[in-house]
């Protein structure tokens, strides 16, 4: 693996339930358990499925017309079980609009390859979720 490959976020604790993530730019964003404000990690994964494919999506379409309606909701159940906490039945459900005319019909043409090429290929969060990528934890320091 190279270092251009990397992709990180530190989180850190900023109260009671509450966390800040921090990318290699130094661009934050809060969160927490769902007590209070903000979103919840969870909503945070629902809104990466969502924006990864999102962003595939407007940049092939949008480079034949500027939509008037852009969406994508985003949602899943939540399952408890001897298997332990995770999401069931994750559907990303794109709704968009392009103006009439030539440029809008050729986006509109368009829209469905996006949409599957982005699933079946592009979208590394929704991508890495279908191919059960495992996840690595470990303490590095306590007192």
């Amino acid at each position: 693996m190279t270092s251009d490959s990397l992709r990180s976020v530190t989180v850190e604790r900023t109260g009671p339930g509450m966390f800040t993530a921090t990318n290699s730019r130094g661009e934050t964003i809060t969160f927490g358990t769902g007590s209070g404000g903000g979103f919840t990690p969870v909503e945070l994964f629902l809104a990466a499925i969502g924006g990864c494919s999102a962003a595939d999506v407007d940049v092939a379409t949008s480079r034949h017309a500027e939509p008037t309606e852009f969406s994508v909701a985003v949602h899943g159940h939540k399952a408890e079980d001897a298997d332990g906490n995770r999401l069931t039945d994750l559907e990303a459900a794109f709704t968009v609009r392009f103006p009439a005319g030539e440029t809008g019909d050729r986006a509109r043409a368009i829209l469905p390859r996006a949409v599957k090429t982005s699933h079946d290929k592009l979208c590394t969060v929704s991508r890495t979720v279908e191919a059960g990528t495992p996840v690595a934890v470990k303490v590095v320091d306590t007192d």
